[in-house]
């Protein structure tokens, strides 16, 4: 046990103590203490035995809360409501930067982010009310900003699907980020809602070479997978956005138009890129997962996004923090851009309606 100031040594120290058998399947190497710790805790073996090598199991467990609807003020940000009805995501992606939301409930954003996990279950008694509150004012609400809504254990708990019943009936409009192609399993309330332009869905695709996709997302779905939802939700009339998020400078940058070529073929209309954050302790996690599978690549890797962070491993200034600035960002938008516009994707953002908000049961007045 290290306590003060040897904390924050001791949590580096400990991202590299996780034996692999004991995590397969899983993205994070390590499972270090949350920054708010005051104590961190070192695995070591100490002659009399192995570590334990047994694999961590998924703990789910109900979140109760007294809003389901979250707001913020960015302005370099589309939406100032959102909707997460997970904390945490079995999807595992090492590059998460909501793993070190985790650390705010006394978990790690390491293994923890992505096996003690969080279900809201009142998510849609909770939007049920505060969309029904009087003065309300409709906006875009974004499904899935920090952790996906269609992570595995969607299947069985169903919360997203309940969220999206309620929205529907209240023909609120909404928009969806996710990576997986459980998405259209709610094929029927989205064409819906997209006949009302209610709704549009964000596809993430990182990489389309799948021992990569493995690697570094391994509880989400195959990269062909992804394309396939595209394919379907663009047949059901859902305008789909593709995400290239995050860009890791030399793992999938390379991949940028490859990525926007396939999606557009699948039936993407717009595509945006992030590119690497490293907040907190996703720096340590990152770094010791390219020590792991990629060593080779890990300092140029760190260069590039230092030369494009001011020098550091995360700049979180408002305008900054999704692209970078800087030579090698500049690169990436260009690339972006040249890709979009040869490719035909839209120029501008698809604006959902709010107009056709309401409250369900509410009677308009005739004079």
């Amino acid at each position: 046990m290290t306590t003060g100031q040897d904390g924050a040594e001791a949590r580096r120290l400990a991202t590299s103590a996780v034996p692999a058998e004991g995590r397969r399947g899983r993205g994070a190497t390590a499972n270090p203490s949350g920054r708010f710790e005051a104590a961190a805790r070192v695995r070591f073996d100490d002659g009399w035995g192995e570590l334990e090598t047994s694999r961590p199991r998924t703990e789910v467990t109900r979140e109760r809360t007294a809003r389901i609807l979250t707001r913020n003020d960015s302005p370099d940000i589309p939406f100032d409501r959102s909707i997460n009805p997970y904390r945490g995501c079995e999807h595992g992606c090492i590059y998460c930067f909501a793993r070190p939301n985790h650390a705010y409930v006394g978990l790690s954003p390491g293994l923890d982010f992505e096996t003690r996990l969080f279900a809201k279950p009142d998510a849609a008694r909770l939007l049920a009310r505060e969309l029904s509150a009087p003065g309300y004012r409709p906006a875009t609400i974004a499904l899935g900003t920090a952790t996906d809504p269609y992570q595995p254990i969607e299947r069985e708990h169903r919360i997203t699907r309940d969220v999206l019943e309620v929205l529907a009936r209240f023909r609120h409009p909404v928009g969806i980020v996710t990576k997986s192609n459980l998405v259209t399993r709610d094929g029927d309330i989205l064409a819906d809602m997209a006949r009302e332009r209610l709704v549009k869905v964000g596809i993430s695709i990182t990489t389309l070479d799948p021992v990569l996709a493995r690697r570094m997302e391994p509880r989400a779905p195959h990269p062909e997978k992804r394309l396939e939802a595209i394919r379907r939700l663009s047949a059901a009339g859902v305008p789909v956005m593709v995400l290239v998020a995050p860009v890791i400078p030399t793992l999938n940058d390379h991949e940028i138009e490859g990525i926007l070529a396939a999606a557009r073929e699948a039936g993407a209309v717009e595509a945006s890129h992030v590119l690497l954050r490293l907040p907190h302790e996703l720096k340590d996690l990152v770094a010791d997962w390219f020590a792991e599978h990629y060593p080779g690549r890990q300092a140029h890797a760190f260069s590039l996004v230092a030369q494009s962070r001011g020098g550091r491993a995360y700049d979180a200034t408002f305008g900054r923090r999704m692209t970078g600035q800087g030579a090698y960002a500049a690169l990436i938008a260009q690339r972006m851009h040249l890709a979009k516009t040869r490719l035909g994707y839209r120029t501008e953002s698809l604006k959902l309606n709010a107009a056709a908000f309401t409250v369900p049961g509410t009677q308009l007045a005739l004079f």
